[in-house]
């Protein structure tokens, strides 16, 4: 007799779970992505600060060179002459010579700031006229090459500063840094309110900057008047002033951020800061540095207040308009720029609520 083998698979008792599936692994989290490629492109901004900044400071200030700086020598003989001819010979284009007749004349034209100095020599002395107010780094270059002189001629060696510097500022630069606190003030107010520009119309923009400038020149006044006592008088002037200045770096600002975004600081950094400061004037003058930043002494707004500052504080009797024209028209990059943002913003928005609509009659009709 055959015995037939049984192949079905015994049954496994029923759990009491049974019919629940058994619960999946979840796979492993994925670790976050460290985000080189970002971290490299943000690091371009410190490392182009510090090029810029050392490129522009150092190539501003590090050799000191005369060239074609206005001097005079008083006295109107023949023998004056040859002197003063032969003094802008050897200077090798470092000087530009003139005569004049007297010391009066000479004090005048040194106040009018028309001339670095003039050199006087008399009996057993030489006298310089300058002017501390004007550029105390100038006096002392003009004070280096005529003493020399002097002292070739056996002469005793006398300065006279025909227009110094306030009690105060005795290195007469205290204006220099009061123009480094506008600036920083100006540029530093920019980053936060663009920020804030998309939620307001187009005049709160223009508003919010000017309320800003104002903020920052009354502060700005404020330290260098009754804190520090640099300026005792034309507080009004010089704070309208600076108000103008302060308003176009903060507009030029609200301007660029929609273009450049968090490269804009940067941007901001080069032009009023690297550009600016080498080129104002306030730690030497246009004829003691290279040609690049004495052209840009003729035309940059940090030029431009600082001239017609010194003009107030050191120099009222002279005119002043071309350095409040300079500092208007300054005014006009900037809101020019926030004008073009705006409108470009709303036409986008525009097109976007179009296509929106468009998409959404085009679904309706579908369905």
């Amino acid at each position: 007799m055959m015995t037939l083998t049984d192949t079905t698979p015994p049954k496994i008792p029923s759990s009491k779970h049974a019919g629940t599936p058994a619960p999946k692994k979840s796979p492993a989290a994925k670790p976050a992505k460290l985000g080189w490629g970002k971290l490299v492109l943000t690091m371009l901004i410190p490392f182009f600060l510090c090029a810029v900044m050392g490129l522009f400071y150092l190539g501003a200030f590090h050799a000191p060179t005369p060239h074609n700086v206005q001097v005079a020598v008083v006295g109107d003989s023949a023998q004056i002459k040859v002197f003063a001819q032969s003094l802008q010979d050897k200077a090798d284009g470092a000087l530009n010579v003139r005569t004049v007749t007297d010391a009066q004349t000479a004090k005048e034209l040194v106040a009018q700031r028309e001339i670095v100095a003039a050199y006087e020599t008399k009996d057993s002395t030489a006298t310089l006229f300058a002017s501390s107010a004007a550029s105390e780094t100038s006096l002392n270059i003009a004070q280096k090459i005529f003493m020399n002189l002097a002292f070739e001629q056996n002469q005793r060696f006398h300065i006279e500063d025909v227009v110094p510097t306030g009690e105060q500022d005795t290195t007469g630069q205290g204006l220099f840094f009061l123009l480094v606190a506008l600036s920083i003030g100006g540029y530093a107010s920019a980053v936060p309110l663009a920020g804030f520009m998309s939620k307001v119309k187009l005049p709160i923009r223009f508003l919010m900057a000017a309320v800003a400038a104002a903020v920052v020149a009354t502060i700005a006044v404020v330290i260098a008047g009754p804190v520090y006592q640099i300026i005792n008088s034309h507080f009004a002037g010089i704070w309208l002033i600076s108000w103008v200045y302060a308003a176009g770096i903060t507009l030029l600002g609200l301007g660029l951020h929609p273009l450049l975004r968090h490269w804009t600081t940067p941007a901001l950094t080069l032009c009023f800061v690297a550009l600016n400061f080498t080129s104002s004037g306030g730690i030497f003058q246009p004829e003691m540095q290279p040609g690049f930043y004495g052209a840009l002494n003729t035309f940059w707004n940090g030029a431009g207040w600082l001239h017609a500052v010194q003009t107030l504080v050191y120099f009222p009797d002279q005119a002043l308009g071309m350095d409040i024209l300079r500092l208007i028209l300054w005014l006009v990059p900037g809101a020019v720029l926030i004008i073009l943002t705006h409108t470009w913003s709303v036409r986008n928005t525009r097109l976007a609520n179009e296509k929106a609509t468009i998409k959404e009659v085009e679904e309706t009709v579908a369905v």
